[in-house]
């Protein structure tokens, strides 16, 4: 039987009500979420959807010549699957893990029959989505407006926020593939922010030294993502 402490790491299934719960937790699966994992391909079925309680989550866009931007990220907050509940089936999007760690899964015909009886989990389900649904919107005004220098802040944040420390292990062909831009790019991003004493990188071990050093830094795109989820999906909530 799953350890009630460990599955509720992750917020979305803390804030399950407790008949709610009681009806899940046999059900959850815990599994490992290595680095670089793929947990569906675009266009393909989902037989699972995924809660991650120590790992990130990449949301990619993949272009037919294989480029690749993240569009958002899941962690500790959410879940991944989104479009099955929403009636899609199937997502246009990539799920890679970004940080390896660990989460549960949940098989998708329990989740969809779940959201269907119009209780308190399709409504916690539905402002996850409208806070996942901000978040993606940010990223897309952010790729367009803002600095890379700014992007590599905000992605850093939202990534810190979703962990219980303060290190990410990932490659510079990932954290490229994510931001949509060259290893190069990557490089010197975190160079800069190396030298301003913000955060410590080798060879893909990410360790942030000065947090708020790093809030100063950002654009605002942040902190609208950050508002949002702590308003749709408070610590305590009446579901």
């Amino acid at each position: 039987m799953p350890v009630t402490s460990e599955i509720k790491k992750n917020r979305l299934l803390a804030l399950l009500p407790p008949a709610e719960y009681a009806r899940w937790e046999n059900n959850l699966e815990p599994i490992d979420m290595p680095l670089g994992q793929v947990l569906h391909e675009s266009g393909s079925s989902m037989p699972h959807v995924y809660f991650p309680t120590t790992s990130i989550v990449s949301l990619l866009y993949v272009l037919q010549n294989g480029a690749s931007a993240e569009i958002a990220v899941v962690g500790n907050e959410g879940i991944v699957g989104v479009s099955l509940f929403m009636g899609g089936e199937t997502t246009p999007s990539r799920a890679v893990v970004q940080s390896a760690g660990k989460g549960y899964r949940l098989k998708s015909q329990l989740l969809k029959t779940e959201f269907e009886k119009t209780g308190p989990i399709m409504h916690l389900l539905l402002r996850y989505t409208q806070a996942l649904i901000t978040q993606m919107a940010q990223t897309a005004v952010c790729n367009r407006h803002h600095s890379l220098d700014q992007q590599l802040c905000r992605w850093l944040l939202l990534s810190l926020d979703r962990l219980s420390g303060n290190s990410l292990i990932m490659t510079q062909e990932l954290i490229a593939n994510m931001l949509g831009v060259r290893r190069e790019g990557v490089t010197e991003g975190a160079l800069k922010l190396q030298v301003a004493g913000l955060i410590r990188y080798s060879r893909g071990h990410i360790t942030v030294l000065d947090r708020k050093g790093l809030e100063q830094r950002t654009c605002e795109c942040y902190l609208v993502v950050k508002r949002e989820y702590d308003r749709l999906l408070p610590d305590r909530m009446a579901v």
